[in-house]
């Protein structure tokens, strides 16, 4: 099963921490499952904080689709992020990417912004692999 990258861990492998990256990009090169909102946070932050022209953002986010199976986010995963942010009390956006991995069938979701280690359900765990690497 392949794992989850969340926005964050995508944005690291293209960014300028080099021990980040390298994470990251390790996580890319295992083919991960990310989410068409993975895309378009991702499309967000690289033209909004960090100004690039829409043309490399679409550059990048095909070529991060390339490497990746993209899954779409439609009504069931925002039914489900609603019962997640619920119980788990994470913020709507952060629950809607829970959701979607859940609904992909990923067993791990590897996020830098919720609470690491943190069993979902009892059927994905969320890992921040930036932490793991200083362990």
């Amino acid at each position: 099963m392949t794992p989850f990258l969340d926005s964050n861990v995508v944005l690291y492998a293209l960014g300028d921490d080099e021990r980040k990256r390298t994470i990251a990009c390790a996580l890319l090169a295992r083919q991960p499952t990310i989410s068409t909102q993975v895309i378009n946070e991702c499309s967000h932050v690289l033209r909004r904080k960090q100004q690039f022209a829409p043309a490399d953002v679409a550059r990048l986010m095909e070529d991060v689709a390339q490497v990746a199976r993209v899954v779409d986010v439609g009504m069931p995963q925002i039914r489900h992020a609603w019962e997640i942010a619920a119980r788990y009390r994470y913020g709507h956006y952060d629950s809607l990417i829970v959701a979607t991995a859940i609904s992909a069938g990923c067993s791990i979701l590897y996020t830098e912004d919720m609470q690491h280690g943190q069993s979902i359900d009892q059927r994905m765990t969320l890992i921040d692999p930036f932490q793991e690497a200083k362990a």
